[in-house]
Parts: structure tokens; sequence; C-alpha cells
């Protein structure tokens, strides 16, 4: 099957996956956009499982302060090398969430994950974290964050 040319861009823009996978899997749907977009984000997440365990020593520490000053979060986000620490689609990870972390007030890193995602309620922050993992091909951690507000303790 021929593949459209517009259809392989626009899929690989939308999952930052790789050309020869977004080809495939406009090809194994026939065509079907929707379908294929799904197909992507399965191999993503599928290749995210098995990186999990491995170590992760480089990262960054996110920092958020919300508008009017009163709430601010710092994270810390760890990867397995430099090079993804730097990466755009991981450092826009830890953005995200600090400002989930602002917003929902998870306790530790175990609720964080099992929360829904504030911009994207289909999905949770543990799914957000496997999609970047997918993206940058490393293991991805939260290590711990801190939420600061005026008035609690």
């Amino acid at each position: 099957m021929q593949v459209s040319l517009e259809l392989l861009k626009k899929l690989r823009e939308e999952t930052s996956a790789g050309v020869s996978d977004c080809r495939q899997a406009l090809e194994d749907a026939k065509g079907d956009y929707d379908k294929a977009k799904k197909l992507v984000e399965k191999m993503g997440f599928e290749r995210a499982s098995k990186k999990e365990g491995r170590e992760t020593k480089a990262g960054i520490i996110e920092s958020y302060i919300h508008a009017g000053r009163h709430v601010g979060v710092l994270v810390e986000l760890q990867t397995e090398t430099d090079f993804v620490a730097e990466n755009e689609a991981f450092r826009s990870l830890g953005h995200e969430l600090a400002l989930q972390i602002a917003a929902m007030n998870p306790k530790n890193v175990r609720e964080l994950l099992k929360s829904e995602y504030i911009r994207d309620t289909r999905m949770t922050i543990s799914d957000l974290v496997k999609s970047t993992i997918a993206k940058v091909g490393e293991n991805i951690t939260i290590a711990r964050f801190t939420r600061f507000a005026i008035g609690e303790k």
C-alpha cells in the first residue's frame, strides 16, 4: 500500500515516532489515520515498558511558581543520560509535572502517577511519562517533588 506523505508527516509530527514506525502503522491501518495513531502509541508504550528498571542518573530540577506567587513547585525528574535531560520533550514533561503538582497537590510520587492529567483527562500522569519515554528512548523517573503554598504546613 502506498502511504500518503502528508499523513506520514502529520503522524510523525503528532507522535514524534520514527518515520519507519509511522509508515508501518499507516500501512497496517490501511491509511486510517486514527487507527495508525493508536498503533504508534501502542508501540511507544510497549517500548517504554521495556525501559522500566533502567538506572536514571541524569536529569533536571524543574520549578514552577503559579500566578500570584502563592503556590510553588520543585520537581526532580531523572533520565539515563545528560543528552536526554536537555531534550525539549523531557524538559516539557518536567514543566507539565510541575503544573500538575501545583494544581492537584498529590501527597507522593505514587499518587501523582495515578492522577488524571489535567490537560487530558483520558490519560494519567503515568501515561504521560510513558509517552515521553517512548519519544526520547530512555527510562524516566520522577525522583521527588515539593509543593509550597502560602498558609499550608
